[in-house]
């Protein structure tokens, strides 16, 4: 079982089955909404629980997702598809070693000019199952 939680420790989760190797995310609503680029994890959400979830605040940043944050300390946690079967981690928030590695980049067409991509198996310019 792994646990996580935003910085202040009003939001907290544990996941009781795998999670998915992490992804870097480099699109613009994950720029805007981090400063940089996501990396994050994922896991089914049947495998997903909150344990606090007094901060938790849900935004829809479009028409097809929502994006999980602290509204008590602004940490970035979860993104999740309507309809998905899997809720997206922010890797970050992740309590303790997560023995998980980057896997690659997705939406690197995007990228910030102020960095270079490295690390991972893959680049991709927009989304693709990899």
């Amino acid at each position: 079982m792994k646990t996580g939680s935003s910085l202040c420790g009003a939001v907290k989760y544990e996941v009781t089955g795998p999670l998915r190797p992490v992804l870097a995310c480099h699109c613009i609503q994950c720029r805007k909404q981090t400063g940089n680029y996501l990396t994050a994890t994922s896991a089914k959400v049947s495998d997903f629980a909150f344990t606090a979830r007094r901060g938790l605040k849900w935004y829809r940043s479009s028409p097809r997702a929502e994006r999980g944050f602290c509204k008590e300390c602004g940490s970035v946690l979860f993104w999740k598809g309507d309809g998905a079967d899997e809720i997206s981690i922010s890797a970050g928030s992740i309590d303790g070693p997560t023995g998980l590695e980057l896997d690659g980049h997705i939406y690197c067409a995007f990228k910030g000019d102020y960095y270079e991509i490295s690390g991972g198996r893959f680049q991709f310019a927009e989304w693709q199952d990899s």
